[in-house]
């Protein structure tokens, strides 16, 4: 796929109400009212679902909103080759795709576990399956059940027609039917990667100065 030198869609980053929560509007209220209190409770949240469930949507708008407040986070995932040392002023540590990590950031990962409860700060974490299944060392499986676990309940097709539309939306462009169908059988279905998808869509859009077609996606999947 061609990559584009400049992002000029419109849309905001992640945050917790550009969420659609569908049937995980429990989860979301209960993130929302951690994230609007002052004294922030220190019990662990950890969230598991398939891929594109959202897991990773909910913790950069959790530590997009912490930023807002004049807050810093330490943040790892599977791509943190070298995780950095535990630092005293983070007001939460966030853990995304546990299930990946490696010996060196599992290490990493129990270490700030441990730091974040000594300092009453908050750990936000995410993975595949429940704590129980996860493939961790022991110390820091059974941490990651310690507070509150919640499972993120795919959505629907219907709602993931309305998610790519609001989406579209907000960026200012028109997704016809044609196009909404074409991106839902010929590419990967997780939101993660169809949002991927419009960014790029919408992109090649501006550039090429063409309305969001299907000849258009399929000249800019030609263009390498």
């Amino acid at each position: 796929m061609k990559q584009l030198a400049l992002d000029m869609g419109l849309a905001s980053g992640p945050t917790l109400e550009n969420f659609f929560s569908g049937p995980n509007e429990a989860t979301l209220k209960h993130l929302q009212l951690w994230a609007g209190n002052m004294r922030r409770s220190p019990v662990p949240i950890y969230l598991w679902g398939t891929a594109g469930s959202g897991k990773t949507h909910l913790l950069k708008a959790l530590r997009s909103g912490l930023r807002e407040q004049g807050d810093t986070t330490g943040w790892l995932d599977a791509s943190t080759l070298e995780p950095p040392e535990f630092n005293e002023a983070w007001s939460a540590v966030v853990l995304d795709d546990v299930h990946l990590y490696t010996a060196v950031q599992q290490h990493a990962a129990f270490k700030w576990f441990v730091n974040a409860q000594t300092h009453q700060r908050t750990v936000l974490a995410a993975g595949r399956v429940p704590p129980a299944d996860l493939k961790l060392r022991e110390d820091l499986r059974t941490r990651l059940g310690w507070g509150h676990v919640f499972a993120l309940v795919p959505m629907s097709e219907p709602e993931r027609r309305a998610v790519l539309r609001q989406q579209a939306d907000d960026r200012g462009i028109f997704l016809g039917d044609e196009v909404m169908d074409y991106m839902l059988t010929r590419f990967s279905r997780d939101l993660g990667s169809l949002t991927e998808l419009l960014r790029l869509i919408d992109g090649y859009s501006l550039q090429t100065k063409r309305a969001i077609t299907v000849p258009l996606i399929k000249s800019m999947m030609d263009n390498p």
